[in-house]
């Protein structure tokens, strides 16, 4: 396909909330109290002649429930000109910004102005993706990647008395190991346009959990979008966050300095804005060291599908359940002194309660939608509902006969943690609070691999 076929567009708006607005992601309440940075959304477009899809990257946490996620994606198709299933919406998982959608599957009035950033949300998605498809321009496209170096670190750890404790702290004695297998690659999309700007899609997989507080940013994401962008004039940054179930920024053992920029925090992990910088910088230069030596490839043809799985759900047994209740019930309650635990582990116990009270009726199943969109033989954006572990992520990628794969989380949607199956036997966070059962790594990777081999 030549390049004066193959065409890709550009677009951002502001998403930022106004103050008072619920700030998600803890287990604790939180209410937007100011503004370190503003919240965007990126569009991406994408048309090989016939064909045209938008990607969108948002500074959100999640967009929650599938009737809200299906009726968002119903909006911004109308209102960029695409099929439904050609729009994929991803979040980058900021923890100091809002989440979006709905929970009630049954509800139909999903955008009836009683939810103002709902609302708010949809309109400008809606507006970012129709901005996007005007912005087509004539495009080649090439894929590089390279390393980014202790910012992401596996948060799932053997401890010496053989449990297993996610985040258990900086320099702690008792840790015996980590679990998992570390991915530091950046990958990168570069996009060269006919008489408009370029454009950069950076992927890498880590939480965005590192500011925290009450203060609105889109933390070290926002930030490699806005480094790369001052080094390379004339180019447009979009950044989609990889399969960070299992890892964050925390190194619990420090070399010397890297502490800087950091500050304990409530549950055992260390936070801060300036360290929030400096894994942004540490993306953007991992990105910029491989932007002018990337592999051109052929645009082809487009292509794009979203398929549902059904995956079981982790139903609480019910002698378990009466101790759930009591446990939420003081957290509830602000009685969390009560509670013989502190930290992570407190919440840790939390979630494993909220879970078990809020799966105590059913459902027995849950429909998770996989997403795709991919140009020709070469490149592929493979998106998840949630968050995944690494390892899913690399599964994905080992199967796909793509060259360049970009694996999403939270795209489509926002369900929980997707554990792979020895977490459930181990424990931690992760698989504790995970709404679904231990077959759901395996159900994800089978999925995607009908999705991008069919």
């Amino acid at each position: 396909m030549s390049m004066s076929t193959f065409r890709a567009g550009f677009s951002r708006v502001d998403i930022t909330p106004p103050l008072g607005t619920p700030i998600v992601g803890y287990f604790e309440s939180r209410r937007a109290k100011g503004v370190l940075d503003n919240l965007e959304a990126n569009a991406l477009a994408l048309s090989d002649g016939e064909r045209t899809a938008v990607l969108i990257a948002a500074d959100l946490l999640g967009i929650e429930g599938v009737a809200f996620s299906k009726a968002l994606r119903r909006r911004v198709a109308a209102s960029a000109g695409v099929a439904e299933d050609a729009v994929y919406i991803h979040c980058t998982h900021t923890h100091t910004g809002p989440g979006a959608g709905r929970a009630d599957a049954g509800r139909t009035d999903l955008f009836d102005g009683t939810d103002f950033y709902n609302e708010f949300l949809a309109t400008r998605l809606a507006d970012v993706a129709h901005l996007a498809v005007a912005d087509l321009a004539p495009a080649s496209l090439a894929v590089g990647s390279a390393e980014a170096r202790r910012i992401s670190f596996l948060r799932r750890y053997r401890m010496k008395d053989g449990s297993i404790r996610t985040n258990p702290g900086v320099r702690n004695p008792a840790i015996a190991m980590p679990i998992g297998t570390l991915d530091e690659t950046v990958r990168v999309l570069r996009i060269r346009r006919t008489d408009a700007d370029d454009i950069a899609v950076l992927n890498f997989a880590t939480h965005p959990d590192v500011v925290g507080g009450e203060m609105v940013s889109g933390d070290w994401p926002a930030f490699a979008r806005r480094t790369f962008e001052r080094a390379e004039p004339n180019t447009r940054c979009m950044f989609l966050n990889g399969a960070q179930g299992d890892v964050n920024h925390v190194c619990t053992d420090p070399q010397p300095g890297e502490r800087e920029g950091l500050h304990p925090d409530f549950d055992d992990v260390d936070r801060g804005y300036e360290h929030a910088r400096h894994m942004g910088r540490v993306v953007a230069a991992a990105a910029l060291s491989i932007w002018g030596k990337c592999e051109p490839v052929e645009a082809g043809a487009l292509s794009f599908a979203v398929q549902s799985v059904y995956v079981p759900a982790q139903r609480p047994r019910p002698e378990d359940l009466p101790g759930a209740r009591e446990l939420a019930r003081l957290h509830r309650e602000n009685r969390d002194a009560e509670i013989p635990l502190s930290g992570m582990a407190l919440t840790t116990a939390v979630a494993e309660a909220e879970r078990m009270l809020l799966l105590e009726n059913g459902p027995d199943t849950f429909e998770l939608q996989l997403s795709k969109v991919s140009i020709g033989n070469d490149i592929v954006f493979a998106g998840m509902p949630g968050e995944p572990f690494s390892e899913i992520g690399r599964d994905i990628r080992r199967l796909s006969p793509f060259k360049m794969t970009f694996c999403t989380c939270l795209t489509n949607g926002s369900c929980g943690y997707f554990p792979v199956a020895s977490a459930y036997a181990e424990g931690g966070y992760e698989a504790k609070s995970s709404i679904f059962a231990s077959t759901v790594a395996a159900d994800i990777v089978a999925g995607h691999r009908a999705l991008l081999c069919g």
